[in-house]
């Protein structure tokens, strides 16, 4: 081979990996489709309709006419970027004021907003958590949380990582039990889990982290707009006002838009705000971004309607897999997984409900266990009961079909 074709040895890895390619050969590669419109609970595809079953825009506030305006208004009045971190020129009186109402919202003292949700748990975990400090993490916590362990362990190289299994506070008790009481420590948490749909036992976790003297960090990703009577999330649901120490949620589900913020006490919040780095060196939330999530959150206050109809759905749609023979695992909100377990068989599936015109998103190893391949099916409070009654009817025709149920 000459100098003008080698591959340089940093790349090696890049040529010599090949199933994407191998999987786009064979028709059944499900990544990177790109929707060229989307009406909330419809999207076209290669020029086709096809009903979205596997959004997390839960309360369809992404299309909504009223969060579209404000997005455009803001762009009038303040351009398209700040075009600075919050550290520095970045910060309007725009993100002030939506930090403001989101700590209204949720009864905390303050709040504070980045560019991305995933970028809020790197930043508010790897601010929190110092060298020889402790973290507890759910085994099954998004990959966010691990990513924001790895940049805290990469800055700080000797903290202690405690995983314990999904949603069993025994073995949470059990791993806690080992450290010493002072040990400073940390539960990290989802609130709804995002592939298995489920709650985290709340109410029990925060009388083990009273017990043993640990903080507790709440991912309301999934959670917040979804579950609790005014959709104000994990605490609404289990009638809980106080214990978590820490709200953290995304702006990009059921509020609409893109970033994320952290919530609770003030000293904590401006110790993050002085301490994260993916909030002090990125660039700050554009303007049109504010202002969709500051009109979502008026909208999920004064129309609780949208909270009860997605709630409704997700007794539907929980109800009907269960009843067609899936197995859903612990689903409890409007993420129902449709757990296969086989990699091919799950693509194949996949494959076949889209060419059925169904969206639904195929999961795979890292983001599940290997041997837990499953298809993730998600709901929005704007899908209508023909629509939700047509994905059960193919769903189930596809899975009998396939020898799945």
């Amino acid at each position: 081979m000459d100098t003008a074709t080698q591959v340089k040895s940093i790349f090696n890895k890049c040529y010599e990996y090949t199933d994407a390619a191998d999987a786009r050969k064979t028709g059944i590669y499900p990544f990177f489709r790109p929707i060229e419109k989307s009406l909330g609970t419809s999207v076209f595809i290669e020029g086709r309709e096809l009903i979205m079953a596997g959004s997390n825009n839960y309360l369809g506030l992404a299309q909504d006419p009223r969060v579209r305006e404000a997005s455009i208004q803001a762009i009038k009045e303040h351009g398209t970027s700040c075009s600075g971190s919050r550290f520095m020129n970045g910060t309007l009186s725009l993100h002030e004021a939506l930090e403001k109402q989101i700590a209204d919202f949720l009864g905390t003292e303050e709040a504070l907003c980045f560019t991305t949700g995933y970028q809020t748990n790197l930043g508010a975990i790897s601010a929190l958590v110092g060298k020889k400090e402790h973290i507890f993490t759910d085994k099954y916590n998004h990959a966010s949380i691990v990513d924001g362990i790895f940049l805290t362990s990469g800055i700080n190289r000797n903290i202690h990582l405690h995983r314990y299994s999904h949603n069993n506070m025994n073995d949470l008790e059990k791993r806690l039990k080992l450290v010493p009481l002072k040990s400073p420590k940390l539960i990290v948490t989802d609130g709804v889990f995002s592939m298995e749909g489920d709650i985290v036992n709340l109410p029990r976790l925060i009388e083990l982290a009273d017990e043993y003297n640990a903080g507790v960090y709440l991912d309301e990703a999934h959670a917040l707009g979804v579950i609790g009577e005014t959709g104000r999330g994990t605490m609404e649901h289990f009638g809980i006002t106080e214990g978590v120490d820490l709200i953290m949620c995304t702006f990009s589900k059921s509020l609409g838009s893109i970033g994320g913020f952290v919530a609770g006490k003030s000293t904590v919040i401006d110790y993050i705000k002085h301490f994260a780095r993916p909030l002090i060196f990125s660039a700050s939330m554009p303007p049109a971004n504010i202002a969709a999530v500051s009109k979502a959150i008026e909208i999920i206050a004064e129309e609780p309607e949208r909270v009860k109809r997605l709630q409704q759905i997700a007794d539907k749609m929980i109800k009907g897999f269960s009843s067609l023979g899936f197995n859903i695992g612990t689903a409890e909100t409007p993420i129902v997984p449709l757990i296969i377990g086989e990699f091919e068989k799950t693509f194949f599936f996949w494959k076949t409900l889209f060419e059925a015109g169904i969206y639904v998103n195929p999961v795979i190893s890292p983001a599940v266990p290997p041997n837990r391949c499953l298809l993730r099916t998600s709901f929005m409070a704007t899908h209508d009961d023909e629509a939700l009654d047509k994905v059960l009817e193919i769903t189930g025709k596809v899975g009998k079909e396939l020898g799945i149920i």
